[in-house]
């Protein structure tokens, strides 16, 4: 497929299988992106934060995740929305073997930009992925 100038996907995860559903189908649409052949560490980064905002959804929210993709020639957005009360926030690790708690932290190491706002049924996190060579300003 030709670089695509604006694209976008969506899907929605239930709770049983959503992780590896979400990263399979995340990483099918990536495929359409011509700068990702150059750039496979920002595609395992975008896989990393989809996989850590459907778990957040599924963990926290105990809902279904709505995933949307998409490519704007500048960013390519994960956003991620559930239907979960309030708004995420990095909560403090306790400890270094602690087995969560780090989803948000995860994401703001991986995504040049993130934020995460309230939606019209619970709230959504939007991380936003610079291509390779992007002469921008860099959010971390």
């Amino acid at each position: 497929m030709a670089d695509l100038r604006a694209v976008g996907w969506a899907q929605s995860f239930p709770i049983a299988g959503g992780v590896a559903a979400g990263r399979r189908w995340a990483q099918e649409r990536l495929a359409s992106l011509a700068w990702t052949k150059d750039a496979p560490e920002t595609v395992d980064d975008v896989l990393l934060a989809v996989s850590e905002l459907i778990t957040n959804a599924h963990v926290h929210a105990h809902s279904a995740a709505q995933l949307v993709l998409a490519w704007d020639s500048r960013c390519l957005n994960v956003y991620v929305s559930d239907t979960g009360p309030g708004l995420p926030a990095a909560g403090e690790i306790n400890g270094t073997l602690a087995t969560s708690g780090r989803g948000l932290a995860i994401v703001d190491a991986v995504a040049d930009e993130w934020e995460a706002c309230p939606s019209p049924h619970g709230k959504a996190v939007t991380a936003c992925f610079h291509p390779p060579g992007f002469q921008g300003h860099a959010g971390h």
